[in-house]
């Protein structure tokens, strides 16, 4: 919502990246399966959303029937679905980070999601917490920014993350016909029955509504105001149905035929090469990328041939160029990035087989910085890292395992 896109960057070519990459069909299925049989903890776990908060305790300090009301809405939670419309920022539409976000508020006590700093960004976590002006539900260890952001509030728009009230989202997707509205909205759940609010149209542009009443101080926030990108896309036809999460399809398309499911991950498939004038196939058999056209005896005279000075065949050429830099590369990039490790080791085997030895070069490069700063994140939620820090790592080689995890070595 509301990124800021930087040098002149298309606003619909920053969302399909976002939509292509940054909540995987995989993630969604797996939440959506969890949360049917009432498993929100599992369903954010699926979603990649860290749980701050324990109900038992909440009930003790604050009364069972608070923690009833709290644990009711998290039951409803889609955190696939909250992770879909997060705020997100320009280059590569990463989760906006050091945000806390207000989802609910209950009396004094507000459910937040949060994101880490970006120096802790690894993962593209998001983390579910309780929040209170005082007491010990104020304290976030090492967040910059604990206290829930006024302009990226959430509480007011469950349409966005609450899978019982996603039927509002097309009527509420920031058409400014809307803002009257949303301002009503917003007004009443700060107790007031009037008042100017101010809507923020980019960082220098402001309009007032209702002008000549009191000023309240009061601003609407992002959501309030945004159009939902994806309704452009799919006017420009930069994605279909099948493409946006199923909640927001049938949303936004409560015609279209129930039972049609997003569409999976793509991968890639095998390749062709010219060597010395023949077309021949690499591919990967037996867990690693080889040249099929090409017998053992052969593959070692050319080997013992290049130890002395000669020319590598040309699909061994090719094998060691998918190794180091592949076209593939910044589908991979994106995916670490975006913090889907599963479908960046995923298409990291398409490409090189699930056995194989990575090379030096670009693409083990990336996936050893992923593991760098994951571990980077991990002593950030142990309250162990500081901004900058960088955990230090031996020259190891990297092998892909078929169970979708990469190794040192």
């Amino acid at each position: 919502m509301h990124p800021s896109i930087a040098n002149g960057q298309s606003r619909l070519s920053f969302w399909s990246h976002v939509r292509e990459f940054a909540v995987p069909t995989s993630m969604i299925e797996s939440a959506t399966a969890r949360r049917a049989t009432g498993d929100w903890s599992g369903a954010c776990a699926a979603a990649r959303v860290d749980v701050d908060l324990n109900l038992r305790a909440l009930g003790r300090t604050h009364g069972t029937r608070f923690a009833a009301t709290i644990r009711a809405d998290l039951r409803h939670l889609a955190p696939d679905l909250l992770r879909w419309h997060f705020p997100r920022i320009a280059p590569n539409g990463l989760l906006r980070p050091g945000l806390t976000v207000s989802l609910a508020r209950y009396r004094s006590v507000q459910l937040v999601a949060r994101t880490p700093p970006a120096w802790a960004s690894a993962g593209q976590r998001i983390s579910l917490a309780l929040w209170e002006p005082s007491g010990p539900l104020g304290h976030a260890r090492g967040h910059p920014h604990p206290r829930p952001d006024r302009h990226f509030r959430l509480d007011l728009h469950r349409h966005l993350w609450d899978a019982r009230r996603t039927s509002e989202l097309r009527e509420r997707s920031g058409a400014t016909d809307r803002w009257a509205g949303e301002a009503a909205l917003l007004l009443r759940a700060e107790g007031l029955a009037s008042g100017a609010v101010t809507v923020r149209l980019g960082s220098r542009r402001r309009i007032v509504l209702n002008p000549g009443a009191p000023d309240t101080g009061l601003v609407l926030p992002y959501a309030a105001t945004w159009e939902l990108p994806d309704l452009e896309l799919l006017r420009a036809g930069l994605i279909d149905a099948d493409r946006l999460h199923p909640l927001v399809a049938s949303a936004l398309l409560p015609g279209r035929p129930s039972g049609t499911s997003r569409s999976p991950d793509g991968t890639t498939g095998s390749r062709l090469v010219d060597c010395r004038g023949a077309t021949h196939r690499i591919s990967v058999a037996d867990g690693v990328l080889v040249p099929l056209d090409h017998d053992p005896g052969e593959l070692r005279r050319e080997e013992m041939l290049v130890a002395l000075g000669g020319p590598p065949l040309p699909c061994l050429q090719a094998i060691d160029a998918v190794h180091r830099h592949p076209e593939q590369l910044p589908d991979v990039r994106a995916r670490l990035d975006h913090g889907d490790t599963a479908g960046a080791l995923a298409a990291v085997e398409d490409l090189l087989g699930p056995d194989v030895l990575l090379r030096n070069g670009e693409l083990r490069d990336e996936l050893d910085r992923a593991v760098r700063r994951q571990v980077l994140h991990g002593l950030y939620r142990a309250g162990l890292a500081d901004p900058g820090q960088e955990p230090s790592t031996r020259d190891r080689r990297l092998r892909v395992r078929p169970r979708r995890h990469c190794a040192h070595r």
